[in-house]
């Protein structure tokens, strides 16, 4: 049986310390038909010295418009692979990465979308800090649904960004990532690949974890404050508000419902103030209804003053 040519592409953004580890996972995968792409997002770093010093196992292309799902669309657009695998930046794939996708890929002929587990690594002499609840440390990456193959059906249980593969041809038709989803710079927007998800699953495609696609994410040490989740679930509110505005979902009624989560979270985080992680946790998703109710009042209410954060 004839192997699919699978791109592996990363976009990166500023990463020169991380990304050295990134490419050499890749360049040590198992299975043996396959490109590796970088995607140089308008770095001001040592990015492209970086790249140079695994010339010329692969593809180095510069695209200046910042945004991730723009780069992640350079990519698909250079790619010859028909099976698309991207892997952060900050991340390192594990050996059988790209088989296992593949493999999950060629038992699953309906599938669009497919990605794998991820576990953290953290910095050195750092561990993870008291007021990190589970829940949160998913804010890092984090993401394992069990030990074996599942069907997603949940949107909101789609593959992280970090480890995840698209059918290059249901991108195509899907129109790519959508350019107003996904991070920019330093704002922390997101939900381009739940999108595409709920595209894939509304045109009777397949979804699929692979747990055996295994990806490692590096925490970085700014990640570790409190301030970064807070700003994180405030951006992961307007995504999703946004997306929800994009799906023509968006309605004074579900206003009034994240009003209600809002209020909520922040009467969790008082009934569970001595536990610090449980506190915290319910504080971040009480900011994250918050960004959501900000947001849904400036596409209902076309008059407010347009501002992404406070």
């Amino acid at each position: 049986m004839t192997l699919p040519l699978i791109s592996a592409i990363i976009c990166t953004h500023n990463r020169a310390s991380y990304l050295g580890a990134a490419i050499a996972s890749l360049l040590e995968q198992t299975y043996v038909n396959y490109e590796v792409i970088v995607i140089d997002n308008a770095s001001t770093d040592d990015t492209k010295a970086v790249v140079e010093a695994f010339q010329p196992r692969l593809t180095y292309l510069y695209e200046g418009t910042l945004g991730l799902s723009a780069a992640r669309n350079r990519g698909a657009a250079i790619a010859r692979g028909s099976i698309l695998a991207y892997l952060d930046d900050d991340a390192e794939a594990s050996p059988q990465w790209l088989a296992a996708l593949a493999e999950a890929f060629a038992n699953h002929a309906q599938a669009a979308i497919a990605g794998g587990a991820v576990s953290l690594i953290w910095p050195q002499g750092i561990a993870s800090p008291r007021w990190l609840s589970p829940t949160l440390a998913e804010s890092l990456g984090a993401y394992d649904l069990g030990p074996g193959l599942r069907l997603i059906t949940d949107p909101g249980q789609t593959p992280r960004g970090l480890n995840y593969a698209v059918k290059k041809s249901f991108l195509d038709a899907a129109g790519g990532f959508d350019p107003q989803l996904g991070r920019v710079g330093k704002n922390l927007l997101s939900n381009e690949e739940l999108h595409l998800t709920q595209q894939a699953l509304a045109s009777g495609f397949e979804v699929l974890f692979v747990p055996q696609a295994q990806v490692a994410h590096n925490v970085a040490p700014e990640r570790l404050h409190p301030g970064w989740f807070l700003r994180r679930s405030w951006w992961q509110g307007i995504s999703e508000c946004y997306r929800e505005h994009l799906t023509r979902t968006l309605t004074g009624q579900r206003l009034k419902v994240r009003s209600m989560c809002l209020l909520r979270g922040l009467a969790k985080a008082i009934k569970s103030w001595p536990d610090p992680a449980l506190r915290f946790e319910n504080l971040v998703y009480a900011y994250g209804q918050l960004g959501y109710v900000f947001s849904g009042l400036r596409h209902l209410l076309p008059g407010l003053r347009s501002r992404a954060c406070p």
